[in-house]
This record gives structure tokens, sequence and C-alpha cells, in this order.
């Protein structure tokens, strides 16, 4: 019996390291995007709406869920238009280097791009100069964009 514990140890670490049980675990696959707003509606109306599980689009990895036909429609013909700046992070966090959680009730639409902010707080730091912090955000993303927040 001892001589097959080394044996069934090694079967099962083979098993825990399957393609299809990393698939299973990888919580990229079921991520909601915006909080579960419809990120067309933050376009359209004089504030944003939940999307639903009736209405979604898988996006590179994210799940985006919306209100209806026509907003799930117009997200998949141009997702560009309507994903938030920086992948959803506060504009001033990756302004400054950082990035932190956007929270989807704190927004803002400049230039047709939306901007998610951490705060209140925040965002009254990020509108005193919204033209210096989207050119210093930009600048920043393309450094900070893939990678992770935990090492920022």
């Amino acid at each position: 019996m001892i001589k097959r514990f080394p044996m069934t140890l090694l079967a099962l670490l083979a098993l825990a390291f399957t393609p299809e049980l990393a698939l299973a675990s990888d919580v990229t696959h079921s991520t909601v995007g915006a909080g579960g707003y419809d990120l067309v509606s933050y376009h359209v109306g004089e504030k944003p709406v939940r999307g639903n599980g009736n209405h979604l689009v898988v996006h590179e990895g994210v799940t985006y869920l919306f209100q209806g036909e026509d907003s799930k429609a117009r997200f998949e013909k141009d997702p560009e238009r309507y994903l938030p700046a920086y992948g959803g992070y506060c504009a001033y966090g990756v302004s400054v280097g950082k990035k932190f959680h956007g929270d989807p009730d704190v927004w803002e639409i400049v230039d047709g791009r939306l901007f998610l902010n951490l705060d209140n707080k925040i965002k009254g730091l990020w509108v005193k100069d919204i033209p210096g912090h989207v050119k210093k955000a930009d600048q920043q993303w393309r450094r900070i964009a893939e990678v992770p927040a935990a090492r920022l």
C-alpha cells in the first residue's frame, strides 16, 4: 500500500493540472463587466440602467449585460464605442499609474468615451482637469494595461 501512495499522489496532481480543470476555475469566463450595467445606456439616456441575463455579450472574456436586444445589437456592431476607457478602471487612478475599481455609478462621458472613477471624491479631483488627466491616463494605460493591479 505504501508503494502505491506516490503513484496515487502523482495521478491526483496530474488531474488537478489538466486544461479542463484550469478552465473551470478561470474567473475571466464569468466576469461581469461594468457592474452589470448596460454600456449603451450610458450613451443614450440620462443615467445608466442595469442589463439582464437575457441579453448578454461576451467580449474578450468579459460578459456584458444589456437591457434589450437593441442595446445588445448596438454594442455588438461597435463594442469599442461603448466599452469603458481603461478596461473600466478608475480614470483618475490610471492617470497616476494605478488600477483602482471603477464604480459604474460614478461616470462621465467625454468626447464619446465612457470614464468610470473610484468614487465621487476621486471624480472631483478628475473633473478639475479632465483633458490633462485623460492625456496622462492614455499615456499611462499603454504602460500598465497588461500589469496586474496588485503589482502597481
